[in-house]
């Protein structure tokens, strides 16, 4: 009878040792699956441009720079955003992977102001920490 509980306890403690294996495997394959699963859906960041068309010279004018990305998160954000105006950068924001770093949200917009003096041509540029930038945004502001 000592023999056959013995056998029986070592036979269940097996069962259940497997069925825990069985459950970790599981978790750690559904845990990479959550995590990767951002990346089939990931996206390089992207960009468009808010100004005026034409103004007057001299006049001040607001540069909104809309920014697209897909995520927002320690391992995959926006690096950084820039605005040249006629090939010179007049303005750069930097992020990190710190939350306090990180851009607001996946969406966002920065914006500046600028004077025109003479026609110009605005670039603007986003660049993910992983996948890189899309491509520029470019527009032309003409004086009246």
């Amino acid at each position: 009878m000592q023999i056959y509980l013995k056998s029986t306890l070592k036979f269940k403690g097996s069962m259940i040792m497997k069925k825990l294996k069985i459950e970790l495997v599981v978790a750690v394959f559904i845990f990479i699956s959550c995590i990767s699963s951002g990346a089939a859906f990931a996206n390089q960041s992207s960009v468009s441009l808010e100004a005026p068309n034409s103004v007057e010279r001299g006049t001040e004018i607001t540069i909104k720079v809309h920014v697209t990305h897909s995520a927002n998160n320690y391992f995959h954000y926006t690096k950084c955003v820039s605005i040249k105006v006629n090939g010179e950068e007049i303005a750069r924001w930097d992020y990190g992977k710190y939350k306090y770093k990180r851009p607001k949200a996946k969406n966002f917009t920065e914006e500046i102001k600028y004077i025109v003096t003479d026609e110009v041509i605005i670039e603007a540029e986003a660049s993910c920490n992983i996948h890189g930038s899309k491509k520029k945004a470019i527009k032309k502001v003409f004086i009246k």
